[in-house]
């Protein structure tokens, strides 16, 4: 895969670790990116893993990693204080 390339964030931490469970969510976040062929590029490079670790790492590569909560960024959050 090209270090270049798109990378949409998939919300894996705190989901089931089942590694198929997490290949599927990373694909379905893929394909919802039109990414389809790196979707199934992915899935074939997880499933000719040796490991739960490089199948993890084959994840990354494609998907950034974050968790469900939204982001909190200076423009979304404001406290008010009267």
């Amino acid at each position: 895969m090209e270090n270049n390339s798109f990378k949409p964030e998939c919300p894996l931490l705190g989901k089931d670790s089942n590694i198929f469970n997490l290949m599927g969510i990373a694909s379905r976040t893929l394909k919802e990116n039109d990414l389809d062929e790196k979707a199934r590029e992915m899935c074939s490079r997880i499933i000719k893993s040796g490991s739960y670790d490089e199948a993890l790492n084959i994840i990354g590569e494609y998907v950034t990693i974050v968790g469900d909560e939204p982001k909190m960024d200076d423009e979304s959050f404001h406290i008010k204080m009267e």
